[in-house]
C-alpha cells in the first residue's frame, strides 16, 4: 500500500509542477526551458519499467486514475503553449529548423515506410498543432502533398509561419475546418490522427462517411500509463475497421492503422 501512495504522490507532483511551470512560462519565457525539462521527464516517467509495473498494479484505482487524467490535461496544455512559443521563437529569430527536422526524420521515415507514404501520397494530418514537426518532416522527406487540420486558429497561424520559414510552404497547407468540410478528405490516401486529438471515435465516425474508401487511417494514441501524455483509444473499433496495431513500450505513443471494411 505504501508503494501505491508513493506512486500517487509522483503523479500529484508532476501535475503541480507542470501547471506551475506553464503559468510561469506565460509570465517569463525563460521558464519554457524548465517546462521542457519537466515534459521530457514526464516522457521518461511513462515508459519507465518500474512505473509501468506500478501502473499495472494500481492504474485502475480511483485516485491514481484521477491524477493520471489531471497530469494529461496539464501536460497537453503545456505542450500546446510550448509549441506556440517554439513557433514564435523560430519565426521571430529566423531560426533554421532543418537540424531539428533531421533529428525527427529517422523516426518519421520508419513510420512512412510502414504506412507506404511517398511522393504520390496525399496526407491529411488531424491535430497538427502550432509546431507540426511530423507533418513538416513528411512533407520534406517525401514531397507528398500534406494538409494539416487543427481546431485552434492560433495554432494554424503559427504553423503556417513555421512552414514558410522552413521552405515547405508550397507542399503543406493548414486549415481549421473539420474533416467533413474538406473535399480533400475524400482524396487523401493517408489520414493521421494525432495523439492529442481527444474525440478520436467521433473523428473516426466522421471520416468513415467522407474518406477515400482505399485510404489508410493512422491513429496515434496512448492507453494505460501512456495516457498521461496522450488521449487514449479504449473502445474496440474492430467491428467497423480492419486494423493493425503497432505497439512499442519505449515509444511515446502507440499506433493503430485502420482501413474501411
Amino acid at each position: 500500500m505504501k508503494d501505491k501512495y508513493h506512486y500517487l504522490l509522483s503523479l500529484k507532483l508532476l501535475e503541480f509542477e507542470i501547471r506551475e511551470l506553464t503559468t510561469y512560462s506565460k509570465q517569463h519565457c525563460d521558464c519554457f526551458e524548465l517546462l521542457k525539462e519537466r515534459l521530457d521527464y514526464l516522457c521518461q516517467f511513462m515508459i519507465n519499467d518500474d512505473n509501468l509495473q506500478r501502473w499495472s498494479q494500481w492504474g485502475e484505482h480511483a485516485e491514481i486514475a484521477e491524477y493520471a487524467e489531471k497530469v494529461r490535461e496539464a501536460s497537453i496544455q503545456a505542450l500546446c503553449d510550448m509549441e506556440k512559443y517554439q513557433a514564435k521563437y523560430t519565426c521571430e529569430h529566423h531560426s533554421d529548423i532543418s537540424d531539428y527536422l533531421d533529428i525527427l526524420a529517422r523516426a518519421v521515415n520508419k513510420e512512412m515506410e510502414k504506412h507506404h507514404i511517398d511522393s504520390s501520397s496525399k496526407v491529411l494530418f488531424i491535430g497538427s498543432g502550432a509546431f507540426p514537426t511530423s507533418a513538416l518532416t513528411i512533407a520534406r522527406e517525401t514531397r507528398a502533398q500534406v494538409v494539416c487540420l487543427d481546431i485552434d486558429p492560433e495554432a494554424i497561424e503559427w504553423a503556417q509561419q513555421v512552414a514558410a520559414a522552413s521552405g515547405l510552404g508550397n507542399c503543406i497547407s493548414f486549415t481549421n475546418k473539420t474533416a467533413q468540410e474538406l473535399s480533400y478528405t475524400g482524396e487523401a490516401t493517408h489520414i493521421i490522427i494525432a495523439s492529442l486529438v481527444k474525440n478520436k471515435l467521433e473523428v473516426l465516425e466522421e471520416l468513415r462517411q467522407h474518406m477515400n474508401p482505399q485510404a489508410k487511417i493512422v491513429v496515434r494514441y496512448g492507453n494505460g500509463l501512456k495516457s498521461i501524455f496522450n488521449y487514449p483509444l479504449e473502445a474496440d473499433v474492430a467491428d467497423k475497421w480492419a486494423q493493425r496495431k503497432i505497439d512499442d513500450e519505449q515509444h511515446l505513443y502507440d499506433t493503430l492503422v485502420l482501413e474501411r471494411l
